[in-house]
C-alpha cells in the first residue's frame, strides 16, 4: 500500500474512533425536564391517574367513595434506617417509605481505582435516585415525598403510613439470600363507617437504572419486562430518538407498555434490580430521569465524571380501584425483588423455581445466546478448578481452535496449493482475459480438476463466527470479569487502557490484536482473479476491527488475539509438513502456462 493510501486509512482511522465524540459537540444532549414522578392522565384509554384524591363514585351511604388521602403535607425532615444482609446494606428511607438505595458489600464501585477511598465505596443500585424502590406514585398527595413510619424488627424493616380518612398503606420488606427481598404491600381501609375509599390508577416503583460509577455513559444501561412469553429490552438509545443513530430527533422521555407484566427490570452493564410480581401486572411505565453530578471529593486528582448522568426509572402500573372497608376487604400484594449482580446461574436457577424465565435479562436468547451460555458456564468451571478467569478464556480458545483443527487444516492445505498453482491460473487469465465469464469458466475447471476450492479459507472463519458473537454476548456483561487483571489489564471488563495522548486512550491489547491479524492475512495467499485493489483492501480489513474493538472489554480482544496466534501457528505447521509448493503443481495441467490448449478442449491450430 502506498504512501497516500497509508494517510486515507490513518484518517479514516482517527475520524472513526473520535465520531461520537464529534456527534456531541455539534448535537449536545438536551437537558432533562424536571419534574416530580407522578403518574399521568391517558385520556384515550382512560387508564389514567388523577393529580389528586378527590374522584367520587356514586351517590347513596353504601356506595359513597371517600378520598384515599388528605389534602397536601407539609414537607418533614428524612429519616433512614439501614438493614444489612451477608451480602448487602440496604438503606430505607421514610420519604418515600422504600428502599433508597442498596450496596453490594462484595462488588466495589471501582475496581484498581486511584482513589483513596474508593475502596471504601461499594456499587450500589437505585443510587442517588430521586425514587426510591416500592414507592407509591399517584399524584401530588402521593409521591416520593410522601412520609412513612419506619420500623425495624427481627430482620424485616416496616414503612406504615395512616391516614386522617381511615387509608392506610402498610409495606413490609424481609431480604434474604442470593440479592432476594420478598416484599408484602397491604392497602387497607380502617374507616368504621362503610363509605369506601378511591384509590385512582397508580404506580409502584421498581427503582432506577442507574451508572455504575463517576464514568459510566450509560451505554450498557437498559430496562427489560416479560409478558410471559418474551422479554423487551430497550436502552437509552430509544429516548434519545436519533435517526441513523446520530442525527437528533425529538427526545422521548417516557415509555409505556400495556398488557401482560410478569417481570420488569432495570439494569446496568453487571447490576440489576428486578421485581416479580406474585400477580402479573397489566402497566408499565419507564422514564429517562437526570440524576445529580458525582461530586467533587469522590473523585480521584485529574479524574473527570460524566457532566450529564441519568437513570431510567422503571414502575408497575395498576387500575383504579376502591376499598371498602374491614380487613377482609384489604388489597395485598406481594413481590420479590432481585438486587444484585447480572449472574446467570442465579437467574437460571430462580427461573426454574418461579418458572418466570428471568434468565432472559442476561440477553442470552437467539442464536448466538446459546453459545454465550456454554462459554460463561465453561469459563466459570474453569476458574473453579483454579485458574485465573484470563486464562480461562486462553484455555477455552485453544479448547475451541483444537476442535476446529481438522477443518482449518484442511482450509490451509487447500490455500497452499492454491497458492502452488498460481503460475498456471495466471496464464489462464491472461489467455482469457477478453472474456471474463469464459475465463472464470476455466478457472472453476481448473480448480476442480486440481482439487481446491477457493472458498476453502473462509469457511472455517464463517464457522467460528457464532463462537465469537458468542463471546461478545457473554463477556460485555460479565460481571466475573469486573476486576480481574491480566499482565498489565487491570479490568478485563472495559478496555485495558495504560495511558492518554491529548485525551485518546492507548489501548495496547487491540493493537496487538490488529497486528496479529495483519500477519495472519500476509500468510493467506489471493483468490485467483481478484483485483490488486480488493485485494489490498482484504489485507488490511482487520483495522476495521481493531476500530469496532478498540474500547470494548478487554476479555474479548485478548480471545481474539490468541486466537490469531494460534491460527499462525497452525498455518506455520501446516506449511511445514506438508509436500513443497513444487510438488503441488505435479498434478496440474501445464496446458494453461503454454497459453495453447484449454482444459477439457482440443489442440487449435495456432493463428498468426
Amino acid at each position: 500500500m502506498d504512501r497516500k493510501s497509508l494517510l486515507v486509512l490513518l484518517i479514516s482511522f482517527l475520524f472513526i474512533m473520535s465520531w461520537y465524540k464529534l456527534v456531541e459537540v455539534i448535537y449536545p444532549p438536551k437537558a432533562l425536564p424536571k419534574r416530580a414522578m407522578t403518574n399521568r392522565v391517558d385520556q384515550a384509554t382512560n387508564k389514567a391517574v388523577a393529580t389528586n384524591f378527590v374522584q367520587e363514585i356514586g351517590s347513596s351511604s353504601t356506595n359513597a367513595v371517600a378520598p384515599a388521602v388528605s389534602p397536601l403535607e407539609p414537607p418533614v425532615e428524612e429519616e433512614l434506617i439501614t438493614l444489612e444482609t451477608e451480602d448487602t446494606i440496604f438503606t430505607f428511607t421514610s420519604l418515600g417509605g422504600g428502599i433508597k438505595q442498596a450496596e453490594l458489600k462484595k462488588y466495589p464501585e471501582k475496581v484498581n481505582s486511584k482513589s483513596e477511598n474508593a475502596h471504601l465505596r461499594l456499587a450500589t443500585l437505585n443510587h442517588r435516585a430521586p425514587v426510591p424502590i416500592m414507592a407509591i406514585l399517584a399524584g401530588e398527595q402521593l409521591n416520593e415525598k410522601t412520609s412513612y413510619q419506619l420500623t425495624k424488627a427481627n430482620g424485616t424493616v416496616r414503612a406504615e403510613k395512616t391516614f386522617a380518612n381511615g387509608f392506610r398503606i402498610v409495606k413490609e420488606f424481609r431480604p434474604s439470600t442470593n440479592y432476594l427481598v420478598d416484599v408484602t404491600l397491604r392497602m387497607e381501609n380502617i374507616k368504621q363507617t362503610p363509605e369506601g375509599v378511591a384509590m385512582p390508577a397508580h404506580l409502584v416503583s421498581v427503582g432506577s437504572a442507574t451508572p455504575i460509577n463517576a464514568h459510566d455513559t450509560g451505554i450498557y444501561m437498559y430496562f427489560d419486562y416479560y409478558d410471559g412469553a418474551k422479554d423487551y429490552l430497550t436502552g437509552e438509545s430509544w429516548f434519545q430518538n436519533r435517526y441513523l443513530g446520530c442525527i437528533p430527533g425529538t427526545p422521548r422521555d417516557e415509555f409505556r407498555a400495556e398488557g401482560k407484566i410478569v417481570w420488569a427490570a432495570g439494569m446496568n452493564q453487571f447490576f440489576t434490580i428486578a421485581a416479580i410480581p406474585a400477580e402479573p401486572t397489566t402497566n408499565l411505565v419507564t422514564r429517562k430521569i437526570k440524576l445529580p453530578t458525582v461530586p467533587k471529593d469522590e473523585l480521584a486528582e485529574g479524574e473527570k465524571a460524566n457532566a450529564n448522568p441519568f437513570g431510567l426509572h422503571t414502575s408497575l402500573g395498576y387500575e383504579r380501584m376502591v376499598i371498602n372497608p374491614g380487613a377482609e376487604n384489604a388489597v395485598v400484594r406481594k413481590y420479590t425483588f432481585y438486587i444484585g449482580p447480572k449472574a446467570y446461574n442465579t437467574f437460571a436457577r430462580l427461573s426454574k423455581q418461579m418458572d418466570n424465565e428471568l434468565d432472559l435479562i442476561m440477553d442470552f436468547d437467539g442464536f448466538f445466546g446459546w453459545f454465550a451460555k456454554a462459554l460463561l458456564m465453561s469459563m466459570n468451571g474453569l476458574h473453579g478448578w483454579g485458574l485465573t478467569y484470563a486464562w480461562s478464556i486462553i484455555v477455552i480458545t485453544i479448547i475451541i481452535k483444537m476442535l476446529f483443527w481438522p477443518l482449518t487444516n484442511a482450509s490451509t492445505k487447500s490455500m497452499k496449493r492454491m497458492s502452488a498453482l498460481q503460475p498456471q491460473m495466471k496464464a489462464l487469465q491472461e489467455k482469457y482475459k477478453e472474456n471474463p465469464q469464459k475465463m472464470n469458466q476455466k478457472l472453476m475447471e481448473f480448480m476442480k480438476e486440481n482439487k481446491v476450492n477457493p472458498m476453502g479459507g473462509c469457511l472455517p472463519m464463517l464457522l467460528q463466527l457464532p463462537v465469537f458473537f458468542g463471546f461478545f454476548t457473554m463477556l460485555r456483561g460479565a460481571v466475573e470479569l469486573r476486576g480481574e487483571s491480566f499482565l498489565w489489564v487491570n479490568d478485563l471488563s472495559v478496555s485495558d487502557t495504560v495511558a492518554f495522548v491529548m485525551g485518546f486512550p492507548i489501548n495496547p491489547l487491540p493493537i496487538i490484536m490488529g497486528a496479529t491479524m495483519l500477519w495472519q492475512s500476509s500468510m493467506t495467499p489471493a483468490s485467483p482473479g481478484m483485483d490488486p485493489t480488493q485485494q489490498k483492501m482484504l489485507k488490511y480489513m482487520p483495522m476495521i476491527f481493531v476500530v469496532f474493538l478498540y474500547n470494548f472489554s478487554s476479555a474479548l480482544t485478548l480471545y481474539w488475539t490468541v486466537q490469531n496466534l494460534l491460527t499462525i501457528l497452525q498455518t506455520k505447521i501446516t506449511k511445514a509438513a506438508g509436500p513443497k509448493p513444487d510438488d503441488a503443481g505435479k498434478g496440474a495441467s501445464t496446458s494453461a502456462v503454454a497459453g495453447t490448449v484449454p482444459l477439457g478442449g482440443k489442440k487449435k491450430k495456432s493463428r498468426k
